[in-house]
């Protein structure tokens, strides 16, 4: 048996200058955190020749009698099927999904699974990936298997984990740059930070996808709006290298109003009320999680003013979702082989420590 996890994440800066459209003629940059909200894949070895998906969230249950059998479709399954013909390796295995977070708030939650299927796979059969090489596959297996519209920043969080400045560059290398303000500014910039969910769960890949398009196509203000939050990218990791953690909410702020400039379909009258609620009631700098449109509010907030922030979302029926740091990336939880008699697993389990801010 295997049990492998997975975090989601949140983006403060550069989202959408991931997207190849993008990266490929100019280089993008984005600044993000993995949080500890967790996917979770559990595998079992079959004695038949069968294939069974099960996703708790979606409540799917799906069996195939063989390898050659499986169908890629949508309609839930589909990521976990992307990954088992990518790897084009016959296994007889029972996988069972799930996770902490619904699907489509913005946070990242597809890749996240992807990368947790493939991180499940790929120990079961023995195949060693990096990280970086699990997030670039499993990116790989989301834009090129699937055909979906998406940008490698999530990827590389949920395989990683951890507080990172990220570089894609235009030859399709990417470098993770993790960092490191030290324990007091990671301390307050956690305690910092407060999510909120809207309410409008939704995908990302229709509004990414015409972002790719005007990007492609060179329409001007989107791309000199990208231009511009691929440079606050750069000034929120100068700023939190610097501990300047006021200077990064400020940040917060004008990436959002640019971001905004990118697609009217990132925000709407509902999203942009909320974040002036916000504002007025100790909110210093916030966006909407991943591409927009909807998911949840990420604030920042002092602590002496967050109860008042609390209490004005909550009046407008916000709920807040707390969290914290992940410094594990996608990691094995569980690997045994004497709960079902698997020559696969290995033979120990594997606990992972409490990560620390330092």
């Amino acid at each position: 048996m295997l049990i492998v996890r997975s975090p989601v994440r949140i983006s403060f800066g550069g989202g959408g200058t991931d997207l190849p459209a993008y990266y490929q003629q100019y280089g993008g940059a984005v600044l993000s955190t993995a949080i500890n909200k967790y996917f979770y894949t559990v595998l079992g070895t079959r004695s038949d020749q069968s294939i069974q998906i099960i996703s708790s969230d979606l409540r799917i249950c799906e069996a195939w009698n063989d390898f050659t059998a499986l169908q890629m479709q949508e309609g839930g399954l589909e990521i976990p099927v992307a990954v088992l013909k990518d790897l084009d390796r016959e296994v007889c295995v029972d996988l069972f999904l799930a996770s902490e977070i619904p699907p489509g708030t913005g946070l990242g939650s597809s890749a996240s699974v992807c990368v947790n299927v493939l991180k499940t796979l790929t120990s079961y059969l023995h195949m060693p990936l990096s990280k970086q090489e699990l997030a670039e596959r499993a990116f790989h297996i989301a834009r090129t298997v699937l055909q979906r519209h998406v940008g490698k920043q999530d990827e590389y969080a949920a395989a990683i984990g951890g507080l990172n400045f990220i570089e894609f560059l235009p030859d399709g290398n990417s470098c993770v740059h993790p960092i490191d303000p030290g324990p007091s500014v990671m301390s307050e910039l956690q305690n910092s930070l407060m999510l909120f969910f809207t309410g409008a769960a939704h995908h990302s890949w229709n509004i990414l996808a015409e972002q790719e398009k005007s990007t492609e196509q060179g329409s001007r203000r989107p791309v000199e709006a990208l231009h511009e939050i691929k440079g606050l990218a750069y000034r929120m990791r100068d700023a939190l290298q610097a501990g300047e953690l006021r200077e990064f909410a400020a940040m917060l702020d004008e990436g959002w109003r640019a971001k905004k400039r990118v697609s009217t379909r990132i925000s709407n009258t509902r999203i942009d009320a909320l974040y002036e609620i916000a504002c007025r009631n100790g909110a210093l700098g916030g966006k909407i999680t991943g591409a927009g449109g909807g998911g949840f509010l990420l604030l920042f907030c002092e602590p002496p003013r967050q109860d008042g922030l609390r209490q004005a979302l909550a009046a407008e029926g916000l709920k807040e979702m707390t969290f914290h740091f992940d410094f594990q990336g996608a990691q094995v939880l569980v690997n045994d082989p004497f709960i079902d008699n698997d020559e696969h697993s290995a033979s120990r389990w594997t606990f992972i420590p409490v990560a620390s801010s330092a």
